[in-house]
């Protein structure tokens, strides 16, 4: 057996080229050895050479290439016993199993997926080089969280069957907080002032909830964009961020931002012209400019111009229109000029629809809410609509809409309207609390989407204090293809109204009704509904309440009513939660006929949204309500208006204003006026975030009646008679639902009113 030229020859002849060659032969064989794990056939595809072909240097230096290359193994010897070429290798270890310890930020699988992107994971070959690059890996993690004095130890152990067990022994470390932030440069605008337009912030005693104090790259790139917008809207159209730096204290824990600015002159509006190709009239056009000529450029009120322009000509069909403002500047008169160039594009046509990712809910529920048609002409103002009537369905987590063009064609798009499903059936509890009700629970089943058709079910069950009740309910939001929704609902209800201090007696109702609603417009609705409703009274005649017990003599404790009702809604509110800009407004009448006590009620709200700045909303509301037996009668007692607590006149006690018994309980009055006034700002240290506020407020209301004894109430609407209240409030909408709590100070009240200071109302009641 002769053997020629091992490994260490293939490597001289592949990279240091010697004097002598390997002997050209034949292979008669090729016999591979050592392989555990790796199927030979792996190994013959990446040999230069086959069976019968003839073997050099240059393809023993390609073989020992190709199979380092693979990087499965370690070592590589190439020799030959008779012309059969023999390959022996060496396979590396395999990574049995990855041990994390120390880590308390992430969870062991979340720093196995980083590291499986950096190609260390179990069960691949364990490759050291690959180790720094994990370790690396997990560090920038950490460093993602603020946490830089992380300190990160590897080991790796050798286990049976050429496997390794690969450690990380974390020490985390503790996060680093921002210790300063300065602004160098700035003249018109005072530090702090500049710092409050930032996301990142100083250590505060709210930031561990904001974390605004840790830095990342990320943040400080937003907040300079920020600091741009911010100067640029005061008319500073030069400003420059220089330069910034960004310096770590060697304990890593400490960190100091500076940010080196040019402010530039202050610029005012010049002329303001229009060119391109006008295909709307120049006066309505021009109406959308916010720019004024003479006042402070603002770079927002530019960007809005250009987006109302653009967007009116997509009204039109012109979904490509772009307008961009060219500046002029006079560094003399410190004046910025603009020429607005208006390209419409081509007129385009909505060719198809397309809908995807709907896997339970049928197309025609979302296609309905399409205002966009097909085959005609790209409006971009029905475009929006659809997307957001989509999204309001509330049966998908995201919804998206693109208006690709067709292939092959300059005008037209497809519509694609692309939704993830949630589910749409659940299976509820609620658990919250009011000052006044107590503990409220409430468990229910709800399918909002039954079978994808678009239709609502739901059957729950609540209880409080003071009442307890079963509902169930149904809504066919298209019962006819024009959107005329039609719902059905049957409750049973029993209420104990002493428990909450407004009357010792006992009421139970059952009912069942149905409801009409007709859209007039995109904000507007109009409601009609029917309902059968039988209430029983129960009182003592002795120690039960006067009022009921009255009721009850004249009009026996059983009493059945049909139910009509009315009601118009508009909201333009920009948010149900946390509004910041809108309108909501709404009017209602309902009416009791077939009964000893027929009646009717009237009410009205009208509430609106003022932004005065990007944190600062102002919030205005009012609400009136009255309603009248007929006959010269009372209107029934339980069908009175409440005032008091929250949700209508803070620092009193719930539902305690208003007319009183002779026992002292609240009775409410056949009359309601509240005015609320309300400031919101954002929370020490939250910033722009809006799901937690503070706000001050001026309350007022009261509920006027007959049957008071107590002389703390009036029959009929006085201002006088008005209660008032100025405070403070916090309101968070957190992962559990919204949590409102005021402090209050009445500022006009009557001795024996019944007052509140502190309130609070915690939990949502789904």
């Amino acid at each position: 057996m002769i053997k020629q030229k091992t490994l260490a020859v293939a490597l001289l002849a592949a990279f240091a080229a010697p004097a002598w060659a390997l002997e050209p032969f034949v292979v008669k064989d090729i016999r591979v050895e050592g392989l555990q794990r790796t199927e030979v056939g792996t190994i013959f595809t990446y040999l230069p050479v086959k069976v019968g072909e003839t073997f050099d240097d240059s393809k023993a230096s390609a073989a020992v290439k190709a199979l380092y290359g693979t990087g499965f193994f370690k070592d590589v010897r190439l020799e030959v016993e008779d012309n059969v070429l023999v390959v022996t290798l060496v396979e590396r270890p395999s990574i049995a199993q990855i041990n994390i310890t120390g880590a308390k930020e992430f969870n062991a699988d979340q720093l196995k997926k980083a590291m499986k992107g950096a190609g260390l994971a179990e069960s691949l070959i364990f490759d050291k080089s690959l180790l720094e690059q994990a370790e690396q890996e997990l560090k920038r993690q950490y460093f993602n969280r603020g946490k830089y004095s992380v300190d990160i130890k590897t080991s790796v152990t050798p286990l049976e069957r050429n496997r390794v067990a690969v450690n990380f022994d974390i020490s985390e470390g503790v996060v680093a907080r921002i210790k300063r932030i300065s602004i160098v440069g700035n003249q018109a605008f005072s530090e702090d002032d500049l710092i409050d337009e930032m996301r990142l912030s100083t250590s505060g005693w709210m930031t561990w909830l904001s974390k605004a104090d840790q830095y990342s790259k990320q943040k400080l790139e937003a907040d300079l964009e920020t600091l741009r917008s911010f100067y640029q809207n005061q008319g500073y159209l030069e400003f420059n961020v220089d330069s910034t730096q960004v310096n770590i204290s060697p304990d890593k824990e400490d960190i100091y931002v500076t940010v080196n600015v040019t402010e530039g002159k202050q610029y005012k509006v010049g002329e303001l012209k229009l060119a391109g190709e006008l295909l709307v009239p120049e006066e309505e056009l021009r109406k959308l400019i916010q720019l004024v000529p003479g006042d402070v450029f603002n770079r927002d009120k530019l960007v809005s111009s250009n987006s109302a322009m653009a967007d009116r000509l997509s009204n039109d069909g012109y979904a490509f229109a772009n307008v961009n403002a060219v500046p002029q500047l006079d560094r003399d008169k410190q004046t910025a000029s603009f020429t607005f160039y208006v390209d419409p594009g081509r007129k385009v046509y909505v060719r198809r629809i397309n809908i995807s990712g709907n896997t339970r809910t049928k197309d025609e529920v979302i296609r309905r809410e399409m205002r966009q048609m097909e085959n005609a002409s790209y409006d971009g103002d029905k475009v929006k609509r659809s997307r957001n009537r989509v999204d309001n369905l509330g049966y998908f987590t995201e919804v998206g809409l693109d208006t690709p063009a067709v292939a092959g064609t300059t005008d037209q798009v497809d519509v694609e309207v692309k939704v993830k499903e949630k589910p749409s059936g659940n299976i509820q509890f609620g658990v919250g609390y009011g000052q006044s009700e107590g503990a409220v629970i409430q468990a229910g089943i709800t399918q909002s989407n039954i079978f994808g058709t678009g239709k609502y079910v739901s059957a729950s069950i609540n209880t409080s204090k003071s009442q307890r009740g079963l509902n169930l309910s149904y809504t066919d939001p298209y019962f006819t293809v024009d959107g005329l929704s039609l719902g059905y609902d049957l409750y049973v209800n029993n209420a104990k109204p002493e428990k909450i201090d407004t009357g010792k007696y006992v009421m139970a109702t059952a009912g069942i009704g149905a409801r009409l609603g007709m859209p007039i417009s995109e904000e507007d609705v109009i409601n009609f509904g029917l309902t059968f409703d039988q209430t029983k009274l129960t009182s003592d005649p002795i120690s039960g309440s006067p009022i009921a017990n009255a009721f009850i003599n004249q009009n026996g404790n059983r009493i059945r009513t049909i139910i009509g009702s009315a009601s118009w809604a508009s909201d333009t509110r920009d948010s149900a939660v946390a509004p910041n800009e809108g309108r909501y407004q709404s009017a209602t009448f309902e009416t009791g006929v077939g009964t000893k006590v027929p009646y009717y009620k009237l009410g009205y709200q009208y509430q609106q949204f003022f932004p005065l700045s990007r944190e600062v909303t102002l919030m205005l509301n009012g609400e009136i309500a009255m309603g009248k037996a007929t006959g010269g009668k009372d209107l029934p007692f339980y069908r009175n208006y409440f005032a008091g607590g929250v949700g209508s006149v803070r620092g009193f006690d719930g539902s305690s204003l208003g007319p009183r018994d002779s026992t002292g309980a609240s009775i409410g009055g056949d009359k309601r006026l509240v005015l609320n006034a309300e400031m919101f700002f954002p929370f020490p240290g939250m910033k722009h975030d809006r799901t937690l506020r503070l706000s001050a407020f001026l309350d007022a209301g009261n509920v006027f009646g007959p049957n008071d004894v107590s002389g703390l109430a009036s029959n009929k609407f006085s201002l006088g008679e008005l209660r008032a209240s100025v405070g403070v409030g916090l309101s968070w909408i957190s992962p559990l639902g919204p949590l409102k709590f005021s402090m209050a100070q009445p500022i006009r009240k009557k001795s024996g009113d019944r007052k509140q200071r502190f309130q609070f109302q915690i939990g949502s009641v789904f």
